[in-house]
């Protein structure tokens, strides 16, 4: 990692000196190759090095760790909220052999991650949300930089199955506005993406102050908003991505939204019928017959 003042080489530079020399190669292959490094097990790390796995859970400890699990948490909180674009690059880099090698490698990494996602969802987290997105009387989905793509998604067709949904952009002022005067009836959705804009903490802790539910869909642990958030849905990067990539919480996301139509009986067909006239009349989408 370039980032010579990053938590990790602050935490490794004070211990260092203190390693064995095993432990020392073990803390070069971490600060060089942290997106490997957090998504191994104690025997993956051991054999990627050449080393024991008591060797790897002795120098996750001389570094103030009490177990593996809480390094690696650790060094996942590093990589999504500290690690640059510059650094995204040169750590997620490969060498394009040919075009379709790399749209070979590219899906298969899209397909690990929704593949994560649904392997890790909490369906008793799901059928809670789903039961709030119904039954609230608003829903204010917000969302900002790279999030607002999937809230913009989320906020597109959830109002093609309910009334009262509005998008909101997190860097939009007037934003707070619309929620300090929300009925109490509201929900809030809340997506965030690494590296978890500031203006999206921000209006998280409106939101918990104006006691409105909160939903947040994340892409992992470590997001801050989880702490003050009513219900999670996380889905899980399996890779460190560079300029980001929303495709398994477009997937979430997606499933949400469409198994919300099972419940919503009769007014689903009385509120697509009312769309579907307003389409018509005011002349909305293309027809061949015009």
């Amino acid at each position: 990692m370039d980032k010579k003042n990053s938590s990790l080489n602050k935490i490794i530079d004070t211990h260092y000196s203190g390693l064995t020399a095993k432990g020392k190669v073990l803390a070069e292959f971490v600060l060089i190759n942290p997106d490997k490094a957090v998504f191994m097990t104690t025997r993956k790390l051991a054999g990627a090095v050449g080393v024991s796995e008591a060797t790897v859970i002795r120098f996750v400890r001389q570094l103030n760790y009490d177990s593996y699990a809480l390094f690696i948490k650790a060094l996942r909180k590093i990589i999504d909220t500290e690690l640059t674009l510059i650094e995204r690059n040169r750590l997620t880099k490969s060498v394009v052999r040919s075009e379709d090698a790399e749209l070979e490698r590219i899906t298969n990494q899209d397909i690990e991650n929704i593949r994560a996602m649904s392997k890790n969802i909490n369906f008793t987290e799901v059928k809670k949300i789903r039961k709030i997105l119904k039954e609230s009387e608003a829903v204010y989905i917000i969302g900002s930089r790279l999030s607002y793509a999937p809230a913009y998604y989320m906020g597109w067709i959830l109002a093609k199955i309910r009334k009262n949904v509005t998008i909101f952009k997190g860097s939009d002022k007037t934003t707070i506005d619309q929620l300090i005067f929300a009925s109490q009836e509201s929900a809030v959705v809340i997506i965030a993406t690494s590296r978890y804009p500031n203006e999206l903490i921000k209006m998280g802790k409106l939101v918990k102050r104006h006691k409105l539910k909160m939903i947040l869909l994340t892409d992992s642990l470590s997001c801050p908003m989880i702490q003050f958030s009513d219900h999670v849905l996380i889905a899980p990067f399996q890779t460190i991505p560079f300029l980001g990539n929303p495709a398994s919480l477009i997937t979430l996301i997606n499933y949400l939204v469409h198994t919300m139509t099972a419940d919503m009986g009769k007014e689903l067909k009385n509120h697509q019928e009312k769309l579907e006239q307003a389409y018509l009349e005011n002349d909305i989408l293309f027809n061949y017959d015009n």
